[in-house]
């Protein structure tokens, strides 16, 4: 495909999707190029050891660590992005996030704007995923302007009986706020849904709410294995005049009025680099953040497990502060099911009846702390390569957001918790690198998530928070995507 589109939105997860549904109704032609293709009804789906050992959705590239040794990142590349496998947990931002935060090992900055900018567009962010919860459940939650769509998913028997256990033991579980319709989704096949593929039925995701609508409308053009390699800039070295990819061993070219770049904190920005564009700062590639993130088991002989879904509650206690006027800790919640299979596969030399016991015996959680943005924690390209220079933060903060768990659950009764830490391949809400800010000389974008350079390219992906946090991303990158279209609409108008 080549020709003169309105606007190129590059990537269909979370940030282009919802772009691109939030567009659609203004007639305006919009082409979305995608790295990937959809993932075909028929794809081994629910078998986690398709999944979890043989990688049937990973992509098979290679990027570099610090030490320039290759790895395989744990990234996707399909209709609908990384969104097709996350856990569908659509939380927001705490107001305080938006706000200097100081932690035990530095400083979270200011976003430049508070959450009152924001909280609007969250509201039309839950409508869109169609979001099940309960705000009245945590305290720590910012104000809403409505209620959430649909009541929460409830908890099963198993379940309602851990949350009863950890209230009992003075904790305050809260309801997480879920994208996903159960009953479509069990219909499927009995299994959670952290990292197993949707194809369509019941996850809320980027290609089941965001390009679904956008692409009922006769201007919209989804383009699969469409590898973007390079944007280029007109004469006047200001706005952007072309986006170059490969489809099928051939070269296209489009020259769109708009470019929204949508491909991931890491590939958005590796893409930048390589049209060398958007840098008049410095800073592309800078500031990468995936959180700070451990599993943990805890198991009790006497508990026994017979859930398909838990991950339904969460732990927002020392969100604020580490219950002791300290600096903040982090979030916890539910896993999906570490089934026998799963186990076995994470833990090879474990014997499958003990996998059998143990994840009948146990239930798992998924521990998150923020990692706080450093200019040398960095997106960098080493020859044709991507090389990732992770610098791990704030990992003070985590280990005592473990401490604080594992002394809690222990409380709760269950004798035995254990812990994983994830390393840098585990794609742990990667964000960061092409940030928002107030300031040009220390920031990619401007608070509308436009480039300062040109001003015709908008961000609006995972890479333009300012900040982790330590919740899950999805739908702040969703509310940020809305807000943003409002300004690509008046572009578009001009």
């Amino acid at each position: 495909m080549s020709g003169t589109p309105d606007i190129v939105i590059i990537g269909s997860g979370m940030g282009g999707a919802t772009l691109a549904a939030s567009l659609a109704p203004t007639g305006a032609r919009i082409v979305i190029l995608e790295r990937g293709h959809q993932i075909p009804d028929d794809a081994p789906a629910r078998d986690p050891n398709r999944i979890y050992k043989n990688s049937a959705f990973r992509d098979r590239e290679t990027w570099l660590d610090e030490n320039g040794r290759p790895f395989e990142p744990g990234n996707y590349y399909n209709v609908g992005g990384n969104s097709k496998l996350y856990g569908a947990v659509l939380i927001r931002y705490r107001a305080e996030d938006f706000q200097e935060m100081r932690h035990f090992d530095g400083v979270s900055p200011a976003w430049p704007f508070g959450y009152e900018e924001l909280a609007p567009w969250y509201d039309k962010a839950e409508e869109l995923y169609q979001v099940r919860g309960d705000a009245a459940s945590d305290e720590t939650e910012p104000p809403h302007g409505k209620d959430y769509p649909f009541p929460p998913v409830p908890d099963e028997p198993a379940v309602a009986s851990v949350r009863a256990r950890l209230e009992k033991a003075g904790a305050h579980p809260f309801t997480l706020p879920l994208g996903v319709d159960i009953d479509r989704w069990l219909a499927a096949g009995n299994t959670g849904w952290d990292g197993y593929p949707d194809t369509r039925c019941g996850k809320m995701d980027a290609e089941t709410c965001g390009l679904a609508p956008a692409l009922e409308h006769p201007n919209v053009d989804l383009v699969t294995g469409a590898h973007v390699t390079g944007l280029k800039a007109g004469p006047d070295g200001k706005r952007i005049a072309e986006v170059v990819y490969r489809k099928d061993g051939v070269e296209e070219r489009l020259c769109p009025r708009v470019v929204a770049l949508c491909a991931g904190a890491v590939q958005s920005a590796a893409l930048l680099l390589r049209s060398g564009l958007a840098n008049g700062s410095d800073q592309v590639g800078r500031c990468f953040m995936n959180h700070n993130a451990s599993a943990v088991i805890a198991i009790d002989p006497r508990f026994r497990n017979d859930a398909v879904y838990q991950k339904t509650f969460g732990l927002n206690d020392w969100y604020l502060s580490d219950g002791n006027g300290g600096p903040p800790l982090g979030n916890v919640q539910l896993l999906g099911r570490v089934v026998p299979d799963i186990l076995k596969i994470q833990v090879p030399s474990l014997p499958r009846p003990l996998a059998r016991w143990i994840s009948g015996h146990a239930i798992d959680l998924y521990l998150i702390s923020e990692d706080l943005p450093d200019p040398e924690s960095r997106v960098v390209l080493n020859g044709n390569d991507i090389q990732l220079i992770w610098r791990r933060s704030n990992m003070t903060a985590h280990r005592r957001l473990l401490e604080k768990t594992k002394a809690t659950l222990k409380a709760a009764g269950f004798p035995v918790v254990l812990s994983r830490l994830f390393d840098g391949r585990v794609p742990s809400h990667q964000c960061g690198t092409l940030r928002i800010g107030g300031d040009p000389s220390a920031s990619v974008l401007d608070p509308d998530c436009r480039s300062w350079d040109h001003p015709n390219l908008f961000v609006t992906d995972a890479s333009a928070l300012p900040t982790s946090a330590a919740v899950n991303p999805a739908l702040t990158v969703a509310a940020l995507a809305l807000r943003a279209a409002e300004t690509v609409k008046k572009e578009l108008a001009a």
